[in-house]
């Protein structure tokens, strides 16, 4: 069977996802044919090789819409023979593009550019109208909810205190603010410059170092009024789960993944693509999988996508030296690591989205480039990377050191 390794990823930095943000000016389809444009030029590519870029975004609508990365390649100037494909799984867009690509590197050959971009700052997230959240024929069939109160959900399901959500979120803004201090992530980082060739940012600008636990507990929990308020997302939340006597509102801006802009990338292909062109492959793709779950608790996808994708990998949860879990909201996390009772130490040790942010599109392709990056930092084997998606559904990827 054809093989499907990875011989580059790249991000940018992520701008802080308001008007006073780094990257606010920037707009996707600029931000995307940056980093198009970077990583033809790191690995020397003839973008007529290029099978296909697929391209995650989750706002598809505005400058996001239409089909966003077909635009990116035209203004990127890449050959015209290189198509592009849009793709929406909400928060794993930006994996779900890489996986697609592995699949059909695996299939057909040749070599793929996958990833993802989301402008928080210039779109805004809901402005598209999903009917999941929106039309009531779909809303009340399915208990729907915000997924902050699903978040709290899962935090009052596996007893997870306000203090287990916070101590999470303090150690990850420690863990990416040491990261960041040791260069950790320099090697993937493309700085993005505007329109003159000024450098405007070079950082994750979202990051608090100095964070802490009493900083934290001064900020009221954010989803606390919309649930108990009358008729309430908590009375929706206890109707589909009478077992539980009420919601214990957590989660706040600081345990929760902060609202970012950014974008991301990863090529991939073949054996021969990159003996093709003088490419030397830095991991292996091992499996990918996906999978749909409740859609009112929502975010409790990366459970059995991780045991989908570690059954179709023949591998068990201890042969996995590195975890990314996306950190949509600290008790996703949490609830990984008791399900799986994996050591904290394995998980994020770089940080993750409650310190850097969740640009939507781009996190899933970002936080497996971050997985490979630490695999060659430390000389370990394997990674996966997995995200809950909204709606209900997540998705993960094994990949493997060359």
């Amino acid at each position: 069977m054809t093989e499907a390794y990875i011989y580059d990823s790249i991000r940018t930095p992520r701008g802080k996802g308001r008007k006073d943000g780094s990257l606010h000016e920037v707009s996707s389809v600029a931000l995307s044919s940056g980093i198009l444009r970077e990583i033809k030029k790191r690995n020397n590519l003839d973008t007529n090789e290029i099978s296909d870029v697929i391209w995650g975004n989750v706002t598809q609508i505005g400058e996001q819409g239409g089909c966003l990365a077909r635009s990116a390649v035209l203004h990127a100037k890449w050959s015209e023979s290189t198509p592009g494909l849009s793709i929406n799984r909400f928060c794993a867009s930006g994996l779900e593009a890489v996986n697609l690509a592995a699949n059909q590197t695996k299939g057909t050959g040749g070599g793929y550019v996958a990833g993802g971009v989301e402008m928080m700052s210039r779109v805004p997230m809901g402005s598209d109208g999903a009917a999941v959240a929106v039309d009531p024929t779909l809303t009340f069939d399915n208990y729907f909810v915000p997924q902050g109160i699903s978040a709290d959900i899962i935090a009052t399901k596996y007893n997870f205190s306000r203090n287990d959500v916070d101590l999470y979120a303090v150690e990850s803004q420690k863990r990416a603010s040491k990261a960041w201090e040791k260069d950790y992530f320099k090697k993937s980082i493309a700085p993005v410059k505007d329109i003159n060739g000024i450098q405007i940012l070079s950082h994750d600008e979202f990051i608090r170092p100095d964070t802490n636990m009493q900083s934290l507990g001064a900020l009221n929990a954010s989803f606390a009024e919309i649930g108990m308020s009358m008729p309430g997302f908590d009375n929706i939340a206890t109707l589909k789960y009478p077992e539980l006597e009420k919601i214990n509102h957590v989660h706040h801006a600081g345990n929760s993944s902060g609202i970012v802009d950014g974008a991301a990338a990863i090529l991939i292909g073949t054996k021969e693509f990159g003996q093709k062109n003088e490419l030397k492959p830095r991991a292996k793709i091992l499996a990918a999988e996906k999978v749909g779950t409740d859609p009112t608790i929502m975010l409790t996808g990366p459970i059995p996508a991780t045991q989908k994708v570690l059954k179709s990998a023949r591998m068990q949860i201890s042969d996995i030296d590195i975890f990314e879990v996306n950190e949509a909201f600290a008790s996703v996390v949490l609830m990984f690591l008791e399900e799986f009772k994996v050591s904290h130490s394995k998980v994020n040790v770089n940080g993750g989205a409650i310190a850097m942010g969740h640009p939507l599109g781009a996190t899933g392709t970002m936080i497996l480039g971050t997985a490979l990056d630490e695999l060659e930092r430390t000389g370990k084997s394997t990674a996966l990377a997995t995200l809950c998606v909204a709606s209900g559904m997540g998705a993960a990827t094994i990949i493997e050191l060359i």
